[in-house]
This record gives C-alpha cells, sequence and structure tokens, in this order.
C-alpha cells in the first residue's frame, strides 16, 4: 500500500479578548470616499450582523504578535502529535501582515516569521527549512498542499505548517469592514503513514486578470488621517460574486480527483468569511449535483469568532477534533473537504479521510 499523508497532531490559539459587535457603537464609521454614513451606529451594526453572522471577534494582548501565537499553536500541535521538535523537516508559516506591534503601522517580516517560530521552538536542526507563504485567506491550506507535495516527493517526512494571523493590527476603526476581521492560529503536525487515507485529492486556482485587487491595502476612509498608513481593504460585493461562482467549481474538481462520493463527504471546513457567503457556496456546491446542502455538514465558528483569515480552517478544524463545538465531530474514517478563498484571488480545496 502506498504511504499516505495524514494530519496527526492538532493545535490552535484562540486569544481570551472578546470585542463584541457592541464595542464599535462609538466608531465613526465613514465611506470610502470619506463622506458621511446617513445610518447611526446601532443600525449599521445590526446590518452588519445580519449579513456576516459575525457577534464577536477575538484579538491578541497587547504584548503579543502574530509570531507569538503561531508559536502557541505549534506547540500544542507538535504535543498532540507526540514527536520531537528535531525531527520537523518543514516550518511553513502562513499569514499575510508579518508581526505589527501594537500602537505601530510598521509590519516586521524580516526574519521570517516561521524562523522566528523555529527558533521559539528551540530546533537546532538546521535541516529543518522554515519560510512564510503569503497567499491570503487560503495561505494554511496552501502550506498543507506544499507539505503534501514534499512528503510524496520524498523531500520530507514530518511537516509543521501554521495559519497565523493578527488581523486587529491593520483595520481602519473608520470602515465597517474592519468588524470583520480578528486573531487567531491554528497548527498541524503533517506526516508521512502507512495508514489509509489522509490527503486524497487537492486543487488551487489564481484569479488575477480582474480579480487581483479585489482585496488590498489603502488609506483609512477618514481623509484627514494620515495618508501614509494603509490598512486593509475589500471591495465585498466583488469577493462575494466571485467567491460564488468560483469556489464551488473547485471543491467539486478536487473531489472529482479524489473519487470520492459526494454522499461520502461528512463535514466540509470552510474558511470562515462570512456566514451567509460561506452557506452560498456550498449550497451552490451540492446543487452541482442536483443536491441540497446535507444538515450540519458544514461547523461555522465565524459568529463567535470572526474571520482571522490563515487562522479560521485550522482553528476550527480544532475545535471539531476536540469535540468543543456542539453538534459536530469527526471519526476515523470520515471523508471531509477543506475549501478557502482570498486576496489574489486564490482558491483551494483538499479532500481529506481521517
Amino acid at each position: 500500500m502506498e504511504a499516505s499523508v495524514k494530519i496527526t497532531g492538532i493545535g490552535s490559539y484562540i486569544p481570551d479578548t472578546i470585542a463584541t459587535n457592541e464595542s464599535f457603537i462609538s466608531n465613526r464609521f465613514l465611506n470610502e470616499d470619506g463622506s458621511e454614513i446617513k445610518d447611526p451606529n446601532p443600525i449599521i451594526i445590526e446590518k452588519f450582523k445580519a449579513i456576516t453572522g459575525i457577534k464577536a471577534r477575538r484579538y491578541i494582548e497587547k504584548n503579543l504578535v502574530t509570531t507569538d501565537i503561531a508559536f502557541f499553536a505549534a506547540e500544542k500541535a507538535i504535543t498532540a502529535a507526540k514527536i520531537d521538535p528535531e525531527t520537523i523537516d518543514y516550518v511553513i508559516v502562513a499569514h499575510n501582515y508579518g508581526d505589527v506591534k501594537y500602537g505601530s503601522n510598521q509590519s516586521d517580516t524580516v526574519p521570517s516569521l516561521a524562523s522566528r517560530v523555529k527558533h521559539l521552538l528551540q530546533i537546532e536542526n538546521p535541516r529543518c527549512v522554515a519560510y512564510d507563504v503569503l497567499f491570503g485567506c487560503p495561505g494554511w491550506l496552501e502550506g498543507v498542499i506544499q507539505a503534501n507535495a514534499f512528503i510524496k516527493a520524498g523531500m520530507a517526512k514530518t511537516c509543521l505548517v501554521i495559519g497565523a494571523e493578527a488581523l486587529s493590527r491593520v483595520i481602519d476603526p473608520h470602515d465597517r469592514d474592519s468588524m470583520i476581521y480578528s486573531d487567531g492560529a491554528g497548527a498541524v503536525i503533517v506526516e508521512k503513514t502507512e495508514e489509509a487515507g489522509g490527503i486524497l485529492a487537492h486543487d488551487t486556482v489564481t484569479f488575477t486578470r480582474d480579480e487581483a485587487h479585489f482585496i488590498y491595502f489603502d488609506r483609512s476612509n477618514h481623509q484627514e488621517q494620515n495618508d501614509k498608513i494603509r490598512y486593509i481593504k475589500m471591495y465585498g460585493r466583488k469577493v462575494y460574486n466571485f467567491a460564488l461562482t468560483n469556489v464551488p467549481l473547485a471543491m467539486k474538481e478536487c473531489l472529482e480527483k479524489s473519487g470520492v462520493n459526494i454522499k461520502d463527504i461528512k463535514k466540509i471546513f470552510i474558511h470562515q468569511a462570512n456566514e451567509k457567503m460561506d452557506e452560498a457556496i456550498c449550497q451552490r456546491f451540492y446543487k452541482l449535483y442536483d443536491m441540497e446542502m446535507p444538515e450540519g455538514i458544514m461547523p461555522m465558528s465565524i459568529g463567535e469568532l470572526g474571520n482571522s483569515s490563515v487562522a479560521t480552517i485550522p482553528t476550527l478544524l480544532d475545535l471539531v477534533y476536540r469535540n468543543k463545538m456542539e453538534g459536530h465531530k469527526i471519526e476515523k474514517g470520515d471523508h471531509v473537504i477543506f475549501a478557502s478563498v482570498g486576496a489574489g484571488m486564490n482558491i483551494n480545496a483538499v479532500v481529506y479521510q481521517f
């Protein structure tokens, strides 16, 4: 039997600080052109919740940066996998904004966050290669795909793949979209194993002709603020339409490659971007097979944890795997789909058997 590539350890770091929707009640929200929004904040916030499903999000402590929470998640994954860190061949860290200290407006990415995590883990082995992945929200899943390739090619036996982000450090308080973003980190150990299952298929696509700048960095909506500072921005409606059109197709392509029957899929772990968007994506995916989306197929954490970019899937996976999400569990032999979409514009999917 051909060796498989499986997740043998999972860990996450979900910050303790909770920012509810009510914490935005005093923000001065402005339109992109700097004009005032006519609706009062309670109405803005209520509309936001109705569209995204987000009631709260998590922020890291002032003394922490993205590398720190990546390290916390990594330690847990290593412990869960019961491996010696010195046996890790690759440390792959997916993020998008580097380390941004509290109160700063500068991103720090040198050395790489992966090198910093390896340092914090005190791994001495120079053959343990550490590098970062900047791939939008699908970065963690792409790191898993790369780890799979290294292992299948005989270049590695064990990889540590982390998704970590502190979006609270790069949001514009005058932009309604600032309420979407949150912080968190998730990590997995991916290993070569003789067990059946693991990564059965994957698919990745990048759209750039018209879509490259749907998510971008730009100045504050408050026109009088320092125009040298840039914040995360997006064309929400364009992202929504793009995702609904293209993500279901990528999921279908991946499922077809795997040879798994859609009726055997037990869970779909999709990037927690927007509750309504994620539901619509999965509904369209099933419609490609002339089916209704099964009840309970899609665990969701965005309502309480917000959108932490690369960290949403691994943190969600950890919660379900540890039976911390009511109504959802994973059992040995279960087939699942991982899928993500984000800046780039990138989409990826993986069919996996536990």
